[in-house]
């Protein structure tokens, strides 16, 4: 039996397709993406008001899944105008250099039921770390909820340059904390 090029190619393909996960459409309104740090040692939750989720995930093959998240840097939302544009400076997130933040996965694995664990690099203002952390997935319906929390140290990402490496004022420890919704 002969196989014509089309027929082998078409054939490539529909293995290529069936070995990924399948990408899925994130639901920004449902979603939410902030960062909890402690200023003047009180708790601050302040919420990214925009970012992008790229999601295929497939709850049959978890380790086939990817993440591609962007998070606008000039968004974050601390609760008042002058401080908001405050932390868009070159001392803090210098948004006019680095106007995203992104987490590309390079491994998920399934870490228990409706658990996974997710290993990748995270790249803020032009530094770049592996990073790893839980994560877990739910069904709703016809969605799928990721949530999850991620803790990291910004002056290892140089967030708070000259005065403002002060921990007293900010601390170091920010949990990026997160809930995206997607569905098929």
């Amino acid at each position: 039996m002969k196989l014509n090029k089309g027929t082998l190619l078409a054939a490539l393909l529909g293995v290529a397709l069936a070995a990924t996960a399948a990408p899925l459409k994130t639901d920004v309104a449902a979603s939410k993406v902030s960062a909890t740090f402690k200023q003047m040692n009180v708790p601050v939750e302040a919420p990214f008001k925009r970012f992008t989720a790229q999601i295929d995930y497939d709850a049959a093959k978890p380790e086939l899944a990817k993440a591609n998240v962007e998070i606008d840097t000039a968004s974050l939302d601390v609760g008042e105008a002058d401080m908001n544009k405050e932390v868009a400076k070159k001392e803090w997130f210098n948004a006019a250099q680095f106007p995203k933040a992104t987490f590309v996965s390079s491994a998920i694995k399934p870490a228990g039921p409706g658990k996974l664990t997710v290993s990748g690099k995270l790249t803020i203002k032009g530094k770049a770390a592996d990073v790893s952390f839980p994560l877990t997935v739910k069904a709703e319906g016809a969605k799928q909820i990721f949530e999850g929390s991620l803790p990291i140290k910004r002056l290892a990402y140089n967030i708070g340059e000259g005065e403002w490496k002060d921990t007293s004022m900010v601390a170091d420890d920010v949990i990026i904390k997160f809930r995206v919704t997607a569905v098929k």
